[in-house]
């Protein structure tokens, strides 16, 4: 099915992307579905040609680190440069470029290279950049909650960490089957919110008499401290786990690795190249680094897939960690991660039993789609966070409420809010509140709107 692109709507951003890369085209793909005017630099006449083939962009074939280049693409009158080329160094040139010679322009910069991984905020800083995005340690850090979060599909973090917002499919047998939204209360004894329900081809917006049937896919809202309670309230319990095999020797296995040490697991990374591997035992010394191919079966059950606890597919080959986790799988309670690159057959994915899966380009794409919205439209809010749910069919927003939104107090069940919509949380420094009809947003609360529309950029958005 086509997505309809709307051109030149209100608070559309000239923007410039630099490399159009897996990462560069997700965010030509969103951005312009977003209605945003975006310029496309590559050194490849090919990539262009096929990027300016499927999207109505203008593309500039040359190095994005030429000031001419970049002034031929637009530069003194672009809101937005992002930079996101296979060279950090480059990257960084480029925004710096932008930063000393665009008109007040945001820049933001990939950077994936571990040696600047400790420099990020002194770079960001000193050089004046709106962002700098690291692909691998994001769907590190996704990675290492979805493992502290075994029964989960998908964990997304709100309020500074404070709430979180997790995906499951309902068990067979399950406490939550047949049980109408309304009588939860007496099985979650805590505050939590149901988001969205999946079922089939469908995804709603659940009022209180929608009844739950075993299979369906549900997103809950509570308290990170209470999202363990969420799963041993309907008896999916799950012991806590204590180690990980990883693998791949990349850069996402190398900051997982970091996560999970610190966290006092036990890691096991395979990986096949051999240079690779002595980097890593050097980098990381309290991991056990194999060197092997951990696509052999026979590998895997020799290195002790059988009791392990999580498993992470991480190599630069998505068919590669789609088998490793189907064959996963077949462990009885292991959580598995898939980390998928490149392959966009989203339907096809949904449907194999891959456990969690982990899309890094998507989830640079989301950090910087709301920097961009916030930039936008700020007037009222600013956005502060963004996930896409359920093929971005569900986006789950988190606004910073300003003095001057319309939406300050007034009792919530008093605001015409727009159909499909859910405002489900409200962070009051700190504080979590999972509103009522009666409550009402205050200046400077975050806001957690889950809706089935797409686009918002200010809270004044929510209203009809």
């Amino acid at each position: 099915m086509m997505k309809t692109i709307v051109k030149n709507k209100p608070g559309s951003l000239q923007i410039i992307v630099v490399g159009c890369g897996k990462v560069g085209h997700t965010l030509v793909e969103q951005l312009t579905r977003e209605g945003h005017d975006l310029t496309v630099v590559d050194t490849q006449a090919q990539v262009i040609s096929e990027i300016t083939d499927e999207f109505d962009v203008l593309g500039i074939q040359g190095n994005g680190g030429s000031l001419r280049v970049l002034e031929e693409a637009g530069l003194q009158k672009a809101d937005v440069m992002i930079a996101v080329t296979g060279s950090d160094e480059l990257n960084l040139l480029c925004c710096t470029l932008s930063r000393k010679a665009g008109n007040d322009i945001a820049a933001i910069a990939r950077v994936r290279n571990p040696d600047y991984s400790e420099e990020l905020p002194y770079l960001r800083r000193q050089l004046g950049l709106a962002m700098i995005v690291n692909p691998e340690m994001e769907a590190a850090k996704e990675i290492a909650r979805l493992i502290s979060r075994p029964q989960a599909l998908t964990v997304n973090a709100f309020a500074k960490g404070h709430a979180e917002l997790v995906r499951f499919r309902i068990p067979k047998d399950n406490i939550l089957g047949g049980k109408r939204i309304m009588d939860l209360e007496s099985i979650f004894g805590f505050g939590y919110l149901i988001c969205t329900v999946e079922r089939g081809d469908d995804v709603v917006i659940p009022r209180g008499p929608f009844v739950l049937q075993e299979g369906d896919e549900i997103t809950v809202l509570s308290k990170a401290r209470d999202v363990h309670r969420v799963f041993e309230s309907i008896g999916m319990r799950g012991s806590t786990v204590r180690s990980c095999m990883v693998v791949g020797g990349g850069r996402a296995s190398y900051y997982l690795a970091r996560l999970l040490l610190d966290q006092h697991m036990d890691v096991k990374i395979i990986e096949k190249n051999r240079e690779r591997c002595r980097e890593l035992t050097a980098l990381l010394p309290r991991a056990l680094v194999v060197c092997g191919d951990g696509s052999n079966e026979a590998m895997l059950l020799e290195e002790g897939i059988e009791t392990a606890e999580s498993f992470a597919a991480l190599t630069g080959i998505d068919e590669e960690n789609i088998l490793m986790s189907l064959y996963a799988r077949r462990v009885s309670g292991l959580k598995t991660i898939t980390k998928i690159n490149r392959i966009t057959f989203n339907d096809v994915i949904d449907e194999l039993d891959l456990g969690s899966v982990v899309y890094p380009k998507y989830i640079i794409a989301e950090e910087i789609i709301a920097y961009v919205r916030a930039r936008a439209n700020s007037v009222g809010s600013n956005v502060e966070t963004l996930y896409h749910m359920f093929d971005n069919r569900v986006e789950a927003i988190e606004f910073h409420v300003g003095k001057t939104a319309p939406v300050i107090g007034i009792p919530l069940m008093q605001l015409q809010l727009k159909e499909n919509l859910l405002i489900a949380c409200i962070n009051r420094g700190g504080k979590i509140i999972f509103p009522r009809g009666q409550d009402v947003i205050e200046p400077d609360d975050t806001v957690i709107v889950v809706t089935t529309q797409s686009g918002f950029s200010d809270i004044r958005d929510i209203l009809r």
